[in-house]
């Protein structure tokens, strides 16, 4: 057999859940994003039969301690605990589920390489989870930070405060995704569009996580942020994300009518 004599080794991560996909009859193929190892796909075997003893906490979103033995071709998931199984407070509410689900595609495009280590982005990912889950804001508001943030670790952020292409202090009125974010007039090429400067201001507070600011925001201005952030991204990865277009964008008077209640 080519697999004779191979013997691999054990090692234990805590991971974010990604993505889960059926496998034979009773098996699954999970993605899972670590905090050491960077993304791994590996094989939970006999995890869908009902006496599975650790079938519930492989379920998308969770975050969970793992031991996994190294395969040839898939590592094997020995051992599973949850720390917290975020996914149990997000897969029964559509907006923070297509939320979720667009934060998890998107982690999975920024680690084209299995097995590459990419601690921040690990760390923003699994915060990202726990806000969503934890109802703190709009769950759209989380999906714009988030993505701003993840374009910033890959170096894509788009500029804000300043002309993307002189630099000039702004703030500016114009913003061209093919020129890198806001655009002072000087600098502002045709088919830039013209949003709003509590927009461009909402984005720079998402970016640099100022929540204050990003609560108090209005409807529009969310909705214009995020057509911003979505182009921004999509620009960079050169192919549009399959769970973007899913998400519900319409939860932004929930958001504030709970951080209403919340501060009451």
């Amino acid at each position: 057999m080519s697999g004779a004599g191979f013997k691999g080794k054990l090692y234990r991560d805590d991971a974010v859940i990604l993505r889960v996909q059926k496998l034979g009859e009773s098996d699954r193929i999970i993605t899972l994003f670590t905090r050491r190892h960077g993304r791994i796909r590996a094989v939970a075997k006999g995890v869908r039969k009902t006496m599975s003893k650790f079938g519930g906490r492989l379920e998308p979103f969770g975050h969970v301690d793992v031991q996994l033995l190294e395969g040839r071709s898939l590592d094997v998931i020995s051992q599973v605990e949850g720390v917290d199984l975020y996914g149990r407070r997000i897969m029964d509410d559509y907006p923070r589920y297509t939320v979720a689900s667009a934060i998890a595609e998107t982690a999975e495009r920024l680690t084209p390489v299995e097995q590459e280590p990419a601690l921040r982005l690990f760390q923003l990912t699994l915060g990202a989870i726990k806000a969503l889950a934890a109802g703190e804001h709009g769950s759209s508001l989380v999906l714009d930070a988030y993505l701003l943030r993840a374009m910033g670790i890959a170096g894509w952020a788009p500029a804000l405060r300043e002309c993307a292409v002189c630099g000039t202090a702004g703030p500016h009125r114009g913003f061209s995704v093919p020129a890198g974010g806001a655009v002072c007039p000087d600098c502002r090429p045709p088919g830039a569009s013209h949003p709003a400067p509590a927009t461009i201001e909402l984005m720079a507070a998402l970016a640099s996580s100022d929540w204050l600011v990003a609560d108090a925001s209005e409807p529009n201005h969310r909705r214009e942020a995020s057509g911003l952030v979505a182009a921004h991204l999509q620009w960079h990865l050169e192919r549009a994300l399959r769970s973007l277009p899913l998400v519900d964008r319409d939860d932004t008077t929930r958001g504030r009518a709970r951080d209403r209640k919340d501060s009451s």
